[in-house]
This record gives C-alpha cells, structure tokens and sequence, in this order.
C-alpha cells in the first residue's frame, strides 16, 4: 500500500511539474514556400488536442497555455494541399510554416501588399489587380497604367499609348512581362509595349530602380506583369471575357483555359482577337485610327515542392493606323494644319487600315526552372528569346505603295542565373547575373534611308540585393549592380550630315570606306554602368509606415539617341541622334508615408531626380523632303531635374460607398539652360466614388472625375518656315500647350450565377460622359486632331 502511495505522490509531482510548464505560446507565420508572401486564412490544428486557429490578414498565428513537448499541426489553407508538420516547443517558441501555395510564378509575383510578397522592401510599391484589370480589357497597357497616381501617358493618337512615370519614359521605363524585360524597340516615342493586357493576371509599379534584380536603367520605374497564380489541385477552369465599345464600332474577344493537377503538373493556354475602325473625336471622325490586333500565350509547367520548370510563349501582333492628317505635304500643310482646328482629312468611317500605319509582331519565349536547397536558397535559371517585327507604312506614291518604309527585325537572347538565400527573416541575399546578345536587321530594300542601323549588342550584367531587418520596426534594404554594354553597328551617314557634326574630326577612326555622298562607319561602343539603391523601411504601428530610398541609376543611350538619321515614318518626324552621347547618371531620393485604415488611408509621395547627361529629344526646325513637309526632332544631352509628389487617398463613408482621391505633379527643368523641359506631364486630379454592394450581385458602381491641368511651363521650340504660295514667313507653334480640361466617366458591373461553377459579370463603362473637345498636351498628334469623344462600352465576362 505504501508502494501505491510513493508512486501517487510521484505522479501528482509530475502531473504539478506539468502543470507549472503549460503557460508557453507558439507563434509565427504561414508564408508561401516560393516567393515568402504571407497566407491569410490559413487553418492551423494541433492534432490531439481541442487547438484550432487561423492566420491572421498578415500571416501570423498564435497557440497559448502550451506545455513542453513535440507537437504535431496540420496546416490548411484555399488552394493548398493540406500539410503536417512536427514541432518542438520548448519555452516560447517562434516557427514559420511554408506551404506549397500556388504554382511556382518563378517571380515573386505580386497583387496586393496584405497578401502577397513584395518585390522591394524599401519602395512603396502600386498594384493593380486582376479584377480591376478586366474593366480595361479593350485597352492598353498604357491606359491601365494610366488610373495609377503618378503616372501619365505619351500618345500617338488613341492606340499607341507609352507610359510616363514621374516624368520620364521609353527606354527610361522597364517592361517586365511574366518574368522577361520586353525588347520591343521600346526606345522610340510612338512604340507601345507589345503587350497582350488580357493576359496578365496582375501588374505591379515600382517608381525608381527599386529592384535591381531585373533592370539597373530604370530611371523611371520598373512595370512587372505576370500571369495569374495557378492552384495546386487537380481542377479545370477559364474564362471568357467579350467587349463592345461605340467609338471605333469595334470590340474584343478573350478567352482562358487552365488545367492543372495534384502532382504539381499545369498548363494554359490564352487568346484574343481585338477589331475596332476609325475612333471619333466629338465633331469628327479620326480617319485611319483603325486596331486590329491578335495574341495567343501559353504555358505548361511542372512545380514541386521543392523543383519546378515552366515554359512559356507567347504571339503579339497589331496593326494600328496612324492618322492621315498628321502626315501632310509642303510647309504651307504643315502651318495649315498645327493652326487649323480641325484636321485637314476627314473621311467617312471604316475599318480598313491605310498608310501611314504600323505592324508589329512580337514573339516570346522563355524557359525557366528553380530548385530549392535546404541551406542554401533557392536557384533560379532562365533563357528566353524575343523576335520582333516592326513595319511602318509611309503614304507612297507608284509601284511601292505597299513596301514599308522602315522593316526592322530585333532578336534577343537573354540567359538569367539567380540566387534567392532566404536565410532568416532578419536576413535576406539575392544575387544573380544576365547575359544577353542582340541583333537588329534593318532591311535594305524598303527604298528609304534606314533610320536605324544594324548592330550587335552584348549586355553582361550582375547584381546583389540584401535586406536587414534591425528590429520589429526598421528595415534596410541595400544592393548594387554592374552592367557592361557592348555595341557593334554598322552605320551609313550622309557625308553632309558627317561634317555638319563635326565627325569627320572627332572619330574619322570609324570610317569603313566613303561611297559618293554616303559614309560606311562601323563604330563599336562600350558602356559601363554602376547603379544601386539604398533604402529603409520604418513601421510606426500597424497602420502607419515609411519607406525613403536612394537609388543611382546608370542609364546606356539606346540605338535610336546615338543612330538615328532620317524619317521616323509614324512618328511623321524626322529624328537626329548622336552617337558620341555618354550614359545618363540619375540620383533619385524619394519618401512615402503610408496609412492604413479601415475608414481612411492614404500615401504621400514626394521626389526628386537628378539627371546628368539626360539624353532629350526636341523639335528645331521643318525639313521638306520628296514625301512631304517634316518637323526635325534632334536629340541632346543635358543636366535635368524632376521633382514632384503624388498623393493618393481614400474614405470609407459607409459599409458600401467610398471616396476615392489621386493628385500627381512633377516639374521638369534643363538645369543647363534654365529653362522647362518638353513633354512633362500637367497637374492632374482624379476623384472618384465608389459604391460595392456584395449581397446584391455583387454591384458596383463607380463615377470618376478627372482633371488635368494646363501646362505652363515648356520650352519655346517654335520656329519659322518660309511659305513659298505667299513669299513670307510663317510661325509654326509646336510648343503652346493646350488649355486644361474636366472628364467624367462611369462604370458599373455585376454578378449573376450560371451555375454551380460559372458566373456571368456584366459591365458597362461610359468614359467622356459629356462628350467634351480636348487636346493632350501629350499626345503626339494634338497639333492636328481633339482627342477621343464619348464612348460607351459593354463587358460581359464568363467564368467556368
């Protein structure tokens, strides 16, 4: 009976020891085993006990009262595959789960910063999401980017449509489109991203070089496009999305279909075909302003838990009319039509696209494949090949009418290796290096002087990006980058032009052999570039953040600013660069102070940037040739500064209604010849409010209002021509900004079950609601033509 006692006793001792080691607490976070972007609403249950509790909007979890010992949780979440995991509690414990979430994007893709990763730690980074993606299906890349704070749109006409971001564009922009830097010939003015918009799934904004992994020239920002995430999970899915729209008569048609399965196996396969006619400005027709565009993509890819492969193609192709009365013959033309308020061609509507026109086809091409290792990181490799096609249509006369005028042909093969350590959550590498090769085939035979010549081009570039996380409050986040440029042309100048420059002095080194008035040069180029980027995150509280980053940006002239001698046909310009230009040095400082709030929220966003070297491009004169009167845009080098804020802003005033607010400004100056800078984009305000009823088809209801200010400050580049019909002198006003102007615009959408698994969303938009005349004093053709008029639209998505 004693013995019974002593062991009693023994075991309440215990049971009291037990009971004294209970009060421990598990925490962590459920993050994504790629890209480390947190899971909200993820399940957790300690089996064996009555423990159950869900991550929270920013990933995290807690379990409390704990006792010491090994235990086993089962972890699910929407679209994973559920997982066990077993783990050691021995005092307060701290743990992060990883779960196989999505199928590897193979680019930390990102749609909204409470949910997904991010691409930089230390830039305020701007989403916009597949749904808000879909009321733009019948529009640009540059249109969608346009609804953003801070960034603004270069036009040539109405479809081609380049985006601004604080100020500058073109090549000072990088397109990344699922995971590859688009090589599209991105450097001329009227050459828009040769992307499909309905094939992404989600774009982020980084204003700055903010991520040095994927470009080291982004003097204004870097765009990353990505398809949707795929679920881990054997299911098929898709949807259709078709769309009408009154000004240009035309509309689109967009299909996706996906197929993946348990095992980590996928594929998808997308297309669209996108028709319109002529578009209409309130009192005219716009004539030859006519889209017809087609894209397929597709691609098919194996992920695992800790390996995946995925390839990806994709075929872009647009033909877009420029309009006829932006190309005219004699300098009498030219002053008649930038002084006259209506275009000197009108013509009745039609679908058929005439000269001057563009074509451009664009092939892509990517393999990519990563493989995780325990102590190491995660390895990531990819090659990918682009083609494209650009022809532009000059307005001819005989047997040539249907040549182009210019017929360039630019490959790119682009070789990635990257490192991602992931090493702690205090502490994070991510190193790799590029390598590409390039080659651009001007054709001889369109019987017009080659605007850009041929050239190799050879980029070998390498980078490094770590962040550090000092305390629950501050984060710094530093990297670098070293990019070589090689350039190899072949160039033919006019012996006229060669010694107005002054070449035949400067580099006569260069010279291959001399054919009566032409010159065969072969000029070889290099360019090294340093850049890097310094940043820090401070977290005041849950609500209110502040990101401030340096950046350095080293920028190498593209072929257009170093090559280019002759007529720029859709541009309808002729365009004069030089090839002795340096690389443009940028110093950007910019600071965000974020808000969260369940009723207000908001970010402020002031700037500035140092530009050294800026390679600008403006108007000097008109030059008559054989096609016509053209103006001559010239390019130069220079010392600029931009400074600006952008302000965004929103109120919850009800469960369903909310106000929505957008300010942008940014000034431009020539620090060398104090004066403005051409083409920065006005002041402009949006409002808008916004009513979403979730328990009545999901309606929403959106009116918008959006203003854009004058332009006051530019640079005086008017000139005089001689008009021979009168004997005088004329002023030709091609600096004048047009007066400001107020649009509204409403949309509405909502939802209506087919079935079980398909859902039809019904939108109508109508943009210009007042049908109001006015000119953009950044669109291209603002000299001869208003921009568009009302348009109503129609959406109708299908989703099985």
């Amino acid at each position: 009976m004693r013995k019974y006692i002593y062991i009693l006793l023994l075991c309440s001792g215990l049971f009291a020891k037990a009971q004294e080691n209970c009060n421990f607490t598990l925490t962590g976070k459920v993050i994504d085993l790629h890209d480390d972007s947190v899971l909200p609403g993820a399940t957790l249950i300690i089996a064996g006990f009555e423990k159950v509790t869900q991550s929270s909007i920013d990933g995290t979890f807690a379990f409390t009262k704990l006792c010491e010992g090994t235990y086993s949780i089962q972890i699910s979440h929407p679209n994973c595959a559920t997982q066990a995991f077993k783990v050691k509690v021995s005092g307060n414990t701290e743990k992060n789960f990883r779960l196989e979430h999505h199928l590897e994007e193979l680019n930390a893709i990102t749609l909204n910063a409470s949910i997904y990763g991010r691409k930089t730690k230390t830039n305020f980074e701007q989403k916009i999401t597949e749904k808000q993606l879909d009321r733009y299906s019948n529009g640009s890349l540059g249109d969608i980017l346009n609804t953003l704070s801070g960034v603004s749109s270069l036009n040539t006409g109405n479809a081609v449509v380049k985006p601004i971001i604080n100020g500058v564009h073109s090549s000072r922009i990088v397109v990344m489109n699922n995971g590859v830097r688009m090589e599209d010939q991105e450097w001329g003015a009227e050459h828009a991203p040769s992307v499909d918009v309905n094939a992404i799934g989600n774009i982020t904004l980084i204003k700055g070089a903010g991520s040095l992994k994927y470009s080291g020239d982004a003097v204004g920002g870097i765009i990353i496009t990505e398809a949707s995430k795929i679920p881990v999970k054997d299911t098929i899915y898709g949807k259709t999305l078709m769309s009408a729209a009154t000004n240009g008569r035309g509309g689109i048609l967009t299909s996706t279909l996906t197929k993946s399965y348990q095992n980590g196996w996928y594929g998808s396969v997308q297309g669209t075909l996108k028709r319109y006619g002529d578009y209409e400005a309130p009192d005219y027709v716009l004539s030859n302003t006519g889209v017809f565009g087609r894209n397929i993509a597709a691609r098919i890819g194996i992920n695992r838990f800790d390996y995946g492969v995925e390839a990806y193609y994709s075929f872009f192709k647009n033909e877009i009319g420029i309009l006829s009365a932006s190309h005219i013959g004699g300098a009498s033309d030219q002053v008649r039509a930038i002084n006259s308020g209506i275009p000197l061609i009108i013509r009745d509507f039609t679908y058929k696209i005439d000269a001057p026109k563009q074509d451009v086809t664009h092939h892509l091409f990517k393999i990519r494949g990563f493989k995780n290792f325990k102590k190491l990181g995660k390895i990531s490799f990819q090659y990918d090949f682009q083609q494209n096609n650009r022809l532009e249509f000059d307005v001819r006369r005989g047997d040539d009418t249907d040549n182009a005028s210019l017929d360039l042909t630019l490959n790119s093969h682009t070789i990635r290796l990257d490192l991602d350590t992931n090493n702690t959550d205090l502490f994070n590498l991510k190193t790799g290096l590029m390598t590409q090769y390039q080659e651009n085939i001007a054709n001889p035979n369109t019987g017009v002087r080659r605007l850009i010549p041929d050239y190799e081009r050879i980029n070998v570039g390498i980078y490094g990006i770590a962040d550090i996380s000092i305390n629950e409050n501050w984060l710094v986040e530093f990297g670098g980058r070293f990019d070589y440029i090689h350039i190899d042309a072949q160039k033919f100048y006019r012996t006229s032009f060669w010694e107005d420059r002054n070449y035949d002095e400067l580099i006569p080194d260069i010279i291959v052999e001399e054919f009566g008035n032409q010159i065969l040069t072969n000029p070889k180029l290099n360019f090294s570039n340093a850049s890097a980027t310094l940043g820090i995150r401070y977290t005041f509280n849950d609500q209110y953040k502040l990101f401030a980053n340096y950046s350095l940006v080293s920028r190498a002239p593209n072929p257009s600013e170093l090559f280019s001698e002759g007529l720029h046909h859709s541009a309808s310009r002729i365009e004069l660069g030089d090839v002795r230009f340096n690389s443009e040095i940028a110093h950007k400082v910019s600071l965000t102070l974020q808000k969260k709030g369940t009723v207000f929220g908001f970010s402020i966003n002031p700037y500035i940037n140092l530009i050294n070297d800026f390679m600008i491009i403006e108007p000097t004169e008109i030059q008559q040739t054989i096609r016509g009167n053209f103006q001559v845009w010239e390019y130069r080098q220079t010392d600029a500064r931009l400074l600006g804020v952008d302000i965004d802003a929103s109120l919850v005033f009800t469960k369903n209604l909310n106000f929505f607010h957008q300010f942008s400004m940014v000034k431009g100056y020539d620090r060398t010849l104090d004066l403005p800078l051409i083409d920065i984009p006005p002041v402009n305000i949006t409002n808008g409010l916004v009513y979403q009823n979730s328990n009545f088809k999901n309606f929403r209801f959106e009116v918008k209002s959006e203003y854009t200010f004058r332009q006051n400050e530019f640079p005086d580049n008017n000139f005089e021509v001689f008009i021979p019909e009168t004997n005088t002198q004329e002023l030709v006003d091609v600096s004048t900004s047009p007066d400001a102007y107020h649009l509204l615009h409403l949309n509405s959408s909502a939802d209506f079950k087919l079935s079980k698994t398909s859902m039809l969303n019904v939108g109508v938009s109508v943009s210009n609601i007042f049908n109001t005349n006015y000119r953009n004093y950044l669109n291209r053709v603002r000299y001869y033509a208003d921009d568009l008029g009302r348009n109503f639209s129609i959406n109708l998505k299908i989703t099985y």
